[in-house]
């Protein structure tokens, strides 16, 4: 974890909830790697006490952690929306109490973690096309009374996406206008981009897609350059990259369902972004390109400092790595010229 650059790691779609004859809320374990952990829906379903166990237990063993909970359409399996809202913000309350605030759930929500960056959090339920209701309407588990969400309709689903686009532009154009010192993040649980690198290639084409997607490409909230980070899930597809357009950084970092393909959860790595100045990049990407940097910069002093046989540079210098001052004084001892001194010819 950073106690400097924040830094949030990226979760979803843990569907703890399966497989059905045992379920994973007891045995499955989030390596935490960041102050920030961001858990983007179907981690688990409510009307399972697991889910809150399972919470509760990240919040005990991760002291320095904060829990950023955005509603999946899994959440409210075998109840409703509205009852999944409210067990979900008691959680909120409770863990003020417990854990000192630790757990934020985001469901149309601002959070503004210090002086320069802002969290905005939403479902993003997504906009079905008319021409694939019928497709949806047979196929989504989320429409089934029994085993979905209870009371759904294509109608809700519509009027609820609405809501979270509104509340998204509003939020975003805001703080352009008032804060533009500010940097966002999203977090949504459905996907807002159809780019390629951010789906599937095997579901192109799907007659369900728009209940997965929503094409925001036009929207002011995917256009402006405050938004340095979305991130999402609910495609089951985890990716990175860099949106050629706007700048910010594009993350999912999905599991899926357990026991449909071998090596899921042992294949989930963990995804940490870290905040920038300017850009927000994925931490281990930052660092392997400092190492790169720091290797180049080695091999360049290594060359002056060895194979010069009338150059002498400053051991203090900052360029010179611990390691290749080691190398350089060892080469020096063994006869090579010149010594790596003070920077005065001896």
């Amino acid at each position: 974890m950073s106690f400097f650059t924040p830094q949030f790691q990226i979760v979803s779609d843990l569907h703890l909830e399966t497989p059905l004859t045992a379920p994973q809320y007891a045995s499955f374990r989030i390596n935490v790697q960041a102050d920030n952990l961001f858990l983007l829906g179907d981690i688990g379903l409510v009307v399972d006490a697991g889910l809150f166990q399972f919470l509760r237990r990240i919040l005990e063993q991760n002291r320095g952690c904060h829990i950023f909970y955005v509603l999946g359409n899994h959440e409210p399996f075998r109840t409703t929306y509205e009852h999944a809202y409210i067990l979900l913000r008691n959680v909120e309350q409770e863990a003020m109490d417990d854990f000192g605030g630790r757990f934020k759930f985001l469901c149309r929500d601002r959070y503004d973690l210090n002086k320069t960056i802002t969290i905005l959090g939403c479902t993003l339920w997504s906009a079905i096309q008319h021409n694939q209701e019928s497709d949806v309407a047979s196929r989504s588990t989320d429409l089934n009374s029994e085993r979905g969400i209870q009371n759904w309709t294509l109608e809700r689903h519509r009027e609820e996406h609405e809501k979270d686009l509104v509340w998204l532009n509003s939020q975003i154009s805001a703080i352009e206008e008032d804060e533009p010192h500010r940097q966002i993040m999203v977090a949504t649980h459905y996907s807002p981009t159809i780019d390629p690198k951010a789906n599937d290639p095997q579901h192109e084409g799907s007659p369900v897609s728009s209940n997965f997607v929503t094409d925001l490409s036009q929207e002011p909230c995917w256009l402006s350059p405050t938004v340095k980070l979305w991130a999402f899930g609910h495609t089951h597809y985890s990716c990175d990259f860099r949106d050629e357009k706007t700048g910010k950084l594009v993350v999912a970092n999905q599991k899926g369902y357990a026991g449909l393909g071998a090596g899921r959860q042992a294949g989930m790595k963990a995804k940490v972004v870290e905040a920038g100045k300017e850009a927000w990049e994925l931490a281990e990407r930052r660092r392997s390109g400092e190492e790169d940097q720091t290797r180049a910069t080695d091999m360049q002093i290594e060359k002056e400092v060895v194979g010069n046989g009338e150059k002498r540079i400053d051991a203090k210098s900052p360029k010179v790595s611990l390691l290749h001052r080691m190398i350089c004084r060892i080469r020096s001892l063994c006869g090579s010229r010149p010594k790596i001194g003070n920077g005065v010819r001896g």
